[in-house]
């Protein structure tokens, strides 16, 4: 496409904008999230509206990009809106919060009816359905959009989970199918369902991230201080754990930063870095959700905890060589280490699985709470590609759920049920050394608690039950026949009928 004439590099003020709607797609925000994801709409041959609140960064993004593609830059949110094209079509990238709700009042208050606004950030997605509300009130589209991939996967092709009105997506979605990952030449992109559903369904993306990368710091710790190997050791076998069932962008690139060695100190750089995990506040609202739902997401839960100690850095300095370890076991012996490495590799396969079986559980829930009908086959299917827990074994649970929709727990699945028999041995093993040698594995265990609590035949709760009955006459059910009841445990202990 031809540039605009304003756009070029030796004018890029945004004050030469003109009216003219030729835009296709609008970004406002020009960070690095919003600048990559404006050039990769005009890398696929799109006309793009950029804009952002300070100006000056406007007129940088032109000077760096402005010959890259075919952009029409904006001073005022009005010159913006004027030159896109109907139905208007723009897309927010800029930090969640109160400035999104500025930002789209401003949009709203531009635009006409059926006219769309896309809120591209990681927005709570109560926040999102509220916004779709107001926004359709006012005769416009509202569309609330996960994206993941990173700066990265931005400009090179992000996976995109859409929510919003359907009709919406008639006119955004192939904009957004043209930018997004390609796998099998089918788009890491589709309308996931009504109003918050698509930052519902990133949020929960991002809570399965936390449990992932947790999962992969425990097995690089058991590797590390448990079979005594060097950073550049372990990346060779993550390299080599690459090639078979735990292929995935998050395998890959723990191989990368446990390869690399600091250009001054000549140390691997793993161990400059202080051990203590961020955190933006999805994982914590994944666990929030499930809880407010009823869900067990023990192993997302255990790696936002995990997140939380590693960052309580004065708790853990007092306690340094303070508490009592009791008596542990030594490193495993040289001999022993290829077939502690193995186990370690089925315990990661093992975890990673409960993790997105309970990342499914709690979509399928949410979309059973709010109505919206979600298909998980589609998570996966765009999961495969662009986004950040990207792996191998998505294709088998959209499979999965091809085969059966209404698929009780991901692990059920016959294919998955196969694999963890092979894996639930080196499991147990695992978690069983790890707790002898006094090495910290949260998600590893909790996942196998969770695993065990599945397949077991009798819970506990028949106990924590009867308590519940006994301080707050709660009632209990029997396994003999229907009904409510309750023990007059205060009394002669008989037993009525609720």
């Amino acid at each position: 496409m031809t540039k605009t004439p304003a756009a070029s590099a030796a004018d890029p003020s945004p004050s030469a904008t003109t009216n003219e709607a030729t835009a296709q797609i609008g970004v406002v925000g020009l960070a690095v999230m919003g600048s990559n994801i404006a050039r990769n709409f005009a890398n696929h041959g799109h006309t793009v509206a950029v804009y952002n609140r300070t100006t000056a960064k406007t007129e940088k993004f032109m000077a760096d990009f402005g010959q890259t593609g075919s952009f029409v830059p904006a001073e005022t949110i009005q010159d913006f809106v004027a030159s896109l094209e109907r139905p208007r079509r723009a897309l927010i990238m800029v930090q969640a919060g109160a400035g999104t709700d500025a930002v789209i009042n401003q949009l709203a208050d531009a635009m006409e009816p059926g006219d769309i606004i896309i809120d591209g950030g990681n927005a709570l997605y109560t926040d999102t359905i509220r916004r779709e509300t107001d926004i359709r009130a006012r005769g416009l589209h509202f569309v609330g959009a996960g994206i993941s991939g990173g700066e990265e996967g931005a400009l090179n092709g992000p996976a995109i989970m859409p929510g919003g009105p359907a009709e919406s997506y008639e006119s955004l979605g192939p904009l957004l199918e043209s930018i997004s990952a390609k796998v099998d030449g089918t788009p890491c992109c589709t309308h996931i369902g009504p109003d918050g559903a698509g930052h519902f369904v990133k949020m929960v993306h991002n809570g399965i991230e936390y449990a992932d990368m947790q999962v992969i710091g425990e097995a690089y710790q058991l590797l590390r201080y448990g079979a005594g190997m060097s950073p550049a050791d372990i990346a060779a076998v993550f390299r080599e754990w690459n090639k078979g069932d735990l292929e995935s962008y998050l395998v890959e690139i723990t191989a990368e930063v446990l390869a690399q060695v600091d250009a001054d100190t000549n140390t691997p750089l793993v161990d400059l870095i202080v051990d203590a995990a961020g955190q933006k506040g999805t994982g914590r609202w994944t666990v929030k959700a499930a809880l407010d739902l009823g869900v067990p997401v023990t192993g997302i839960g255990e790696a936002v905890f995990a997140r939380a100690l590693s960052s309580a850095t004065s708790q853990r300095q007092a306690a340094q060589g303070q508490l009592p370890s009791g008596q542990l076991s030594p490193a495993v012996a040289p001999e022993d280490r290829e077939a502690f490495v193995e186990d370690v590799r089925r315990a990661l396969y093992a975890s990673k699985l409960v993790a997105y079986a309970q990342g499914f559980d709690e979509i399928l829930a949410g979309s059973a709470e709010y109505g919206w009908d979600l298909d998980p086959k589609d998570m996966a299917t765009i999961w495969r590609g662009g986004c950040i827990i990207r792996a191998k074994f998505l294709n088998r649970i959209a499979e999965a759920y091809q085969a059966n929709p209404k698929l009780e727990s991901l692990l059920l699945d016959p294919y998955f049920n196969s694999e963890l028999e092979g894996l639930v041995d080196s499991w147990r093993r695992i978690v069983v050394a790890a707790t002898q040698q006094g090495h910290p594995v949260p998600v590893f265990s909790s996942s196998l608690s969770y695993y065990d609590s599945l397949r077991a035949q009798r819970l506990p709760a028949a106990l924590i039950q009867g308590q519940r009955d006994y301080f707050g006459a709660h009632t209990y059910g029997r396994v003999d026949r229907p009904g409510a009841f309750h023990t007059l445990w205060s009394g002669d202990r008989t037993e009525v009928e609720a």
